[in-house]
């Protein structure tokens, strides 16, 4: 009796982690940003982790080059193409279709932000971006495609 209660408890905890895990992944893909200049962000796991990175622009090149990181606080790097460029970093999914403590870099700016991200629905997907508390800052609303 004791046994069946174990494997039964053991099954229903697999299944919660399991479960948890799939939910977590869910904001992995692609996602088109809104604005003046829109932008494709891949949002990847490495780890118990997730980032973002820049992976197509509507306005790739600047005077016919492409475009590069000219306002990087870090002077090595402002030459780095802004195509590729990792903008999310470091955020943690808290079991709630929230993913929360990473930071949003705006290359436009060359600043970053405390940031978390939470999905609406299954394609629609909220940027906030804030310094200091979350009460002072924006949100964008991404859409997922390919």
């Amino acid at each position: 009796m004791q046994s069946k209660i174990l494997v039964t408890a053991a099954l229903i905890l697999v299944s919660y982690i399991s479960k948890a895990q799939n939910n977590a992944d869910n904001i992995i893909g692609n996602w088109l940003t809104t604005g003046k200049e829109p932008a494709k962000i891949q949002i990847y796991k490495s780890g118990e982790k997730f980032y973002g990175k820049i992976i197509w622009l509507k306005k790739p090149t600047d005077n016919g080059k492409s475009k590069i990181d000219v306002n990087n606080p870090d002077k090595t790097k402002r030459n780095n193409p802004v195509i590729g460029l990792v903008i999310l970093t470091g955020f943690k999914f808290n079991g709630d279709d929230e993913w929360k403590s990473g930071n949003i870099y705006d290359p436009e700016s060359g600043k970053t932000y405390s940031s978390y991200l939470y999905l609406k629905d299954k394609n629609t997907l909220k940027a906030r971006g804030y310094v200091g508390i979350s009460l002072f800052g924006r949100t964008e609303t991404w859409t997922r495609t390919n």
